[in-house]
């Protein structure tokens, strides 16, 4: 595991975005695991500034998204799926939808969902880039704390402090969902590089835990010691405090 000090949160989402268009570049059939949340706003918005200038053909490009909130999916605002059609997705007209994989949360057989997520996952694998972020609980994807090594795309319950982090996207508290359909840590391991980014003081801590070398299911995120390349890039505001 490299940790990169990138300064800013500007610098470090650049750097993200260049080495995913890289990737394109070098392979226009790339996979990409795609993550969502205020860590990749800026992430996004930078590639899609570089995709442009480089008039990328994204045709052959297949996309794996984390995660969705269970009974949200396409046309609802606080989705993923809208999340990612906003930031990214709708900024260029050669993305292939057919090869674009964001779970629905608003399906009637979840089972069948998540089995099929799983199998497109296998035959458009392995992700060649996965972007991650990290929770305050050291959550990637939405694995909470306890999820298992072993587990692969399924339905979670989302903790407090997670349904915390997440308050601020809905207007109404009883709106907040407290399940979603997120990737498993064995399929996130499925990937030939992992990029995790965080910034500022409230993913300190996450990230001083995972750099400390503790494995347990109790920290989902400490899963990566066992991925043999993994970048965590992170800003002064955590920098400065790693013992490293």
């Amino acid at each position: 595991m490299k940790i990169i000090n990138l300064g800013a949160e500007r610098l470090a989402s650049e750097y993200a975005a260049i080495e995913i268009v890289k990737a394109i570049i070098n392979k226009p059939t790339t996979t990409l695991g795609l993550a969502t949340g205020n860590t990749m706003i800026n992430v996004y918005h930078e590639l899609v500034k570089l995709i442009n200038l480089n008039q990328l053909n994204l045709s052959s490009v297949h996309t794996f998204n984390l995660d969705e909130y269970m009974k949200l999916g396409k046309g609802d605002k606080e989705s993923y799926h809208s999340y990612m059609y906003r930031y990214l997705f709708d900024h260029n007209e050669t993305w292939n939808k057919d090869n674009i994989h964001i779970p629905n949360g608003k399906v009637r057989d979840i089972t069948e969902e998540i089995k099929n997520y799983e199998t497109h996952l296998s035959q458009d694998g392995p992700v060649d880039i996965q972007l991650l972020g990290i929770g305050e609980n050291g959550h990637i994807g939405f694995n909470e704390p306890g999820a298992s090594f072993d587990s692969t795309t399924r339905v979670v319950n989302l903790t407090k402090s997670t349904l915390n982090a997440n308050r601020q996207h809905f207007n109404n508290e009883a709106d907040i969902p407290t399940q979603a359909i997120s990737m498993g840590l064995k399929s996130i391991m499925s990937a030939q590089r992992i990029i995790l980014l965080a910034f500022g003081e409230k993913k300190r801590e996450a990230i001083q835990r995972l750099v400390e070398g503790e494995i347990s299911e109790d920290l989902p995120a400490s899963i990566l010691h066992h991925h043999p390349d993994v970048e965590v890039v992170v800003d002064d505001e955590i920098y400065k405090y790693l013992n490293i």
